[in-house]
């Protein structure tokens, strides 16, 4: 299986930037493709980025220009760098992998609260 932890939430002014970190461990050999979800309080939870085990990255409208995703293979982590940060983007961040094989599995972190707020 896959472990995934998140670090980086936490209080920040609108405007200001944060970066998240997501460490995966297990068989990290089998993932394809690592992303970023959140949830707000009362809304579904929502894709924000990913990154294919290739390099192709791909993001939600709503954080286009704002957000970049990167990885650093070596260290088997994934970032999410957010800047000019809103009070919209305020929810609980989810890191998420995909494990191809015989049978395609999903893993989630636990999440990361990211509060903007003055």
């Amino acid at each position: 299986q896959v472990q995934l932890v998140e670090s980086g939430g936490g209080l920040v002014q609108p405007g200001g930037s944060l970066r998240l970190s997501c460490a995966a461990s297990g068989r990290i050999f089998s993932i394809n493709a690592m992303g970023w979800y959140r949830q707000a309080p009362g809304k579904q939870r929502e894709f924000i980025a990913g990154i294919t085990s290739g390099g192709t990255t791909t993001y939600a409208d709503s954080v286009k220009g704002r957000f970049l995703i990167s990885r650093d293979s070596a260290k088997n982590t994934v970032y999410l760098q957010m800047n000019s940060l809103e009070p919209e983007d305020t929810a609980v961040y989810y890191c998420n992998a995909q494990q191809t094989g015989p049978v395609v599995m999903t893993y989630w972190g636990k999440g990361t609260l990211v509060a903007v707020s003055s």
